[in-house]
């Protein structure tokens, strides 16, 4: 790239929690400029999931938080070309990138649920992924293992 990288922009933490986290997995699933409306999906959700997991002695945002640790993937397939050839390279995720991914797997795999109305999909999916189960679970797994299978062109790392 020629010009300077652009500067990254300050997100502000949500009304609730008062967490800059929050408030990007908001704006991941925004639709239309609609942020209150997604609030009102994410702080439902999060309610939902208390209400699925009363025995469990951490508080619902913590439950968010491990479920989103649970499917960060570590490592992801790049398309190398090399002589005419395209390998899957393998490479490490950047912190920023693997935060980004795991959301939006997340969001993912919940819009794909069956049925309801999108905060139960989206705390069905969060319950999953706490339990490591579920589709954005299955995605990193999925990531990982595909790394594994093209750890020898790992070489041709960039």
């Amino acid at each position: 790239m020629r010009k300077a990288k652009p500067k990254k922009r300050v997100i502000l933490p949500d009304p609730v929690f008062n967490d800059q986290k929050v408030s990007k997995f908001v704006n991941h699933l925004m639709y239309d400029g609609k942020k209150n409306t997604s609030y009102e999906i994410f702080y439902a959700a999060l309610e939902t999931v208390k209400a699925k997991l009363p025995n469990e002695e951490k508080t619902s945002l913590e439950i968010w938080k491990k479920a989103l640790d649970n499917i960060t993937p570590q490592v992801e397939v790049k398309s190398r070309r090399v002589g005419g050839a395209t390998f899957q390279v393998p490479t490490e995720i950047r912190p920023d990138r693997k935060e980004s991914v795991s959301m939006k797997n997340l969001i993912l795999y919940a819009r794909k649920r069956g049925g309801k109305c999108m905060a139960d999909k989206l705390a069905a999916e969060i319950i999953d992924a706490f339990n490591e189960q579920g589709g954005a679970f299955k995605r990193k797994e999925d990531m990982h293992r595909m790394a594994e299978a093209n750890r020898a062109f790992a070489h041709f790392r960039f």
